[in-house]
């Protein structure tokens, strides 16, 4: 039997702000973006639907006809995407422009490879008159390489879903920009709704990101100013044996979804991709044949519905041509009964648009937390009676007899590390400060039914702006602009490698010896002082002390609505808005002081480890346990030196050196990391 526990559920208030336009026809993330026009490097963070195609040609058109610059070039990931730049009459709606491309420079129409003719169109059109090009990321990497980072001068290149951008020397497009800003002659324009890769690599490298002007939009303030959709569930499913045998149980065919079947190289896959599909609609109902204008196929359910089905996985180029096509037919956009459910495998993510998907059902892991966010996109369009739209991972249970054991526990590992990752991606944002004798309430924040007390540390939010204001004792301040942009613009992406780092996802879930330190403050601490490694000491310490609180936070509000019986997770009506705000601000009355050491005392993964406690058998959760404790090793040098600097932080603070025989397990700990860091140091391990 399938458990069926969402592991995060969240409310919005549907207030519509964000469908609502401007004199010039734009949304409130195009307004925002669009004040910015005037910046060259420019980094827009928004979600799926809230519209980044459009916001681009507001500021294209701006920079081309007001700015001097001399062309525009749009690169996409994949030819089906630059349809979204497409023609439009924008004058219709306010503005003083229209978006024109020019069929033949639209080439992810064009017909060819993308390193052949393409590339020579993209040279003839350098040197014509004509305005704006639409190609493939792979088309401009090939044009970079044969024209040079100098062809390109005095030109925006705007880069969509940015996300396939690294700062690895081995991608090429990460390459190429950094040459271009390097050389600083061009304008740029990156959009993505998902600033983190699934590899944990940076985008960029951090000297290049520092020149970007950063405009964020998030989930929580376009699913918030929604006219429609009022709810978000996201969860991971477990299942023993075939899924095609208990798909049935968390796919609702009364539902519109999307289904994505694993990849054929995948320990869920049958192997048998075809037959995965027919029998998927086997289970649904009785098969009437396919429609011969669009290609679905139609099933007649036992209640006696007829289900329209779009199989994106069949491998006849004519049959999937035109299913495909029937899905991108514009006449039908608004017609809720087109289709009912799209199987797909490697289709139908980003970039797709199915506004009346209320599910998105996903079966395996995928290669990365950005996929699954793009796929989680898909549900998250906004549509006339759609209220609730929820994401399935459904993942095959370890088995510790099974050979790829270590393969399965890895891809429920990342499950986790999605869904975590997934409940800041939802949640508001948050705005830390430090408490103290000076601190007082901020404009525009709520700050609940007593108002702000001066004598303790205060919870207030801002409907509008989706912000909390939080105050923490012994919070350490931003000292310069970067980091005060890191802890407004980036925590996400630093919660992202953090979630991701297998040794800490690893011992926060399964190491019953933690001290939740050894993750907070040194796992923590090492992965911002790599990522950041131009900030000083101090700074680097106040992104992370950020960095935790926001993931800390949001865990234990979740906890605390875990267990308020009043809420109940699989009830059908929408939960107040308020949810997640109640949940915070319970916590830091529950506590005497809500300080950074406290914070830094809770284990972040330990409420992800409830649910999975949850929704795991408990044989295979033990299973899963002793595999992961027989990898546990002695402390390396590089962890052994992060505890050595902790316990000179401790000996700065409270005048002596941490005690190994201290009653507390983290003095105990760093007092044993400084031990081995001394030890290592006589046996020359460090350079």
């Amino acid at each position: 039997m399938t458990k069926i526990v969402p592991s995060v559920s969240v409310s919005y208030a549907s207030n519509g702000s964000s469908t609502k336009s401007n004199a010039l026809g734009m949304r409130p993330m195009q307004e925002r973006a669009y004040e910015r026009r005037g910046e060259q490097y420019l980094l827009i963070k928004s979600p799926p639907a809230s519209g980044k195609s459009r916001a681009l040609m507001f500021i294209a058109l701006d920079k081309l006809l007001n700015q001097g610059l001399k062309q525009a070039i749009i690169v996409v990931p994949e030819k089906s995407i630059g349809s979204s730049f497409n023609d439009e009459p924008l004058s219709d709606y306010g503005f003083w422009a229209d978006w024109h491309v020019e069929p033949k420079w639209n080439l992810c129409n064009a017909p060819g490879s993308d390193n052949g003719g393409k590339v020579k169109s993209l040279g003839a059109f350098l040197t014509s008159d004509d305005q704006v090009l639409v190609c493939t990321h792979a088309t401009f990497r090939f044009a970079v390489d044969q024209f040079g980072v100098t062809a390109f001068d005095d030109r925006l290149v705007a880069v969509d879903e940015f996300h396939h951008v690294s700062a690895n020397p081995d991608n090429k497009l990460g390459t190429h920009l950094g040459e271009f800003i390097a050389r600083d002659k061009v304008h740029i324009v990156a959009m993505t709704g998902s600033y983190f890769r699934g590899d944990a690599e940076a985008v960029l490298a951090p000297q290049d990101e520092s020149r970007f002007d950063t405009v964020t939009y998030t989930y929580y303030e376009q699913l918030n100013g929604y006219e429609y959709l009022k709810q978000l569930d996201i969860g991971y499913y477990f299942y023993s044996g075939s899924y095609a045998d208990d798909i049935l149980k968390v796919l609702d065919p009364a539902e519109k979804t999307i289904v994505h079947i694993p990849n054929v190289n995948s320990r869920e896959s049958t192997k048998d991709k075809v037959r995965e599909v027919e029998h998927i609609i086997e289970e649904l109902g009785e098969w009437q044949g396919a429609d011969p204008v669009t290609g679905f196929q139609l099933i007649k359910t036992p209640d006696g519905r007829l289900l329209k089905i779009a199989d994106l996985v069949d491998d006849d180029p004519t049959k999937r041509d035109r299913v495909s096509a029937a899905l991108k037919d514009p006449t039908q956009k608004n017609n809720r009964g087109h289709v009912d459910v799209i199987i797909a495998l490697g289709m139908a993510k980003e970039g797709f648009d199915w506004i009346w998907c209320e599910h998105a059902l996903t079966v395996g892991y995928r290669n990365s937390l950005t996929e699954i966010v793009q796929i989680i996109g898909r549900a998250t369009r906004d549509a006339p009676g759609k209220t609730r739209a929820r994401f399935t991972n459904l993942i095959a249970e370890p088995d510790a007899a099974e050979q790829a054991v270590t393969e399965a526990i890895n891809d429920t590992l990342k499950a986790i590390a999605a869904s975590l990752l997934m409940e800041q991606v939802l949640a508001p944002r948050f705005e830390f400060t430090p408490k103290n004798p000076t601190s007082g309430p901020q404009e525009g924040f709520d700050y609940g039914e007593e108002g702000y007390d001066p004598d303790k540390c205060n919870v207030g939010v801002n409907e509008e702006t989706g912000k909390y204001h939080i105050e923490i004792n012994g919070l350490a301040e931003p000292k310069s602009e970067e980091v005060n942009r890191i802890c407004q613009e980036d925590l996400n992406e630093v919660i992202a490698s953090f979630v991701q780092d297998k040794n800490a996802i690893e011992r926060g879930l399964f190491d019953e010896e933690l001290v939740p330190e050894e993750l907070t403050q040194v796992r923590l601490g090492k992965i911002i002082k790599d990522r950041y490694p131009n900030l000083d000491e101090e700074d680097q310490e106040s992104v992370r002390q950020h960095a935790i609180a926001a993931l800390n936070l949001t865990q234990q509000a979740k906890q605390l609505l875990a267990g308020d019986e009043t809420i109940d997770v699989g009830s059908n009506e929408p939960k107040p808005n308020t949810a997640l705000i109640a949940g915070v601000r319970k916590f830091a009355m529950d506590v005497r002081e809500l300080d950074i050491d406290l914070i830094d005392r809770i284990n972040p993964f330990s409420e992800a480890y409830a649910i999975l406690a949850k929704t795991m058998s408990e044989d295979s959760l033990k299973q899963v346990a002793a595999v992961i404790s027989g990898k546990r090793t002695n402390l390396t040098p590089e962890e052994a030196k992060e505890l050595a600097v902790r316990a000179f932080r401790f000996k700065r603070e409270r005048g002596r050196l941490p005690s190994i025989s201290s009653q507390d397990a983290w003095e105990q700990r760093m007092a044993e990391g400084a031990a081995a860091f001394v030890r290592f140091k006589d046996e020359g391990r460090y350079d």
